[in-house]
């Protein structure tokens, strides 16, 4: 066991855990953050997506020995009132179905969109390929994300 001090939304968090454990579950086992989701523990899903230093990151393959001094930001640390633009254009598109791959589908919008501001088709079609949506909700997500883009 090791003890690792992570900076989590913006509050910093003392862990102590083996340094194997993914950041995915010492956000949700430790931290009692349950809105990053566990998909399918190989990072080909994006249900585990949270944001280190700003950059989507699957979170069931980060060992949280990497993660060092990184700010991780979590669906839950997204906006403290649920009023960001993608948060809303998702509500606005109805994107969730079931909802589970949501979490991981909003970081992903949210880092794709601090990057790439005015996102084309293509770009938003190439960056959110690694979010699995069982419902089959892509064109509504696609919609949204050019909603919260201002397109």
């Amino acid at each position: 066991m090791a003890k690792y001090t992570l900076k989590v939304n913006g509050k910093t968090f003392k862990v102590d855990v083996d340094s194997a454990t993914p950041l995915l579950w010492v956000l949700r086992d430790h931290l009692h953050l349950p809105g990053t989701k566990y998909g399918c523990g190989m990072a080909l899903c994006g249900a585990c997506t949270v944001h280190l230093n700003g950059a989507a990151t699957r979170s069931c393959v980060t060992p949280v020995s990497s993660v060092g001094k990184s700010e991780i930001t979590t669906i839950e640390g997204l906006s403290e009132q649920g009023d960001h633009p993608v948060q809303k254009a998702w509500l606005e598109h109805d994107v969730a179905q079931c909802g589970y791959c949501q979490s991981g589908q909003i970081m992903s919008a949210a880092a794709l969109l601090k990057t790439t501001p005015n996102p084309t088709d293509e770009e938003i079609e190439t960056f959110m390929s690694g979010n699995i949506c069982r419902c089959g909700t892509y064109l509504r997500i696609k919609e949204a994300i050019k909603t919260a883009s201002g397109q």
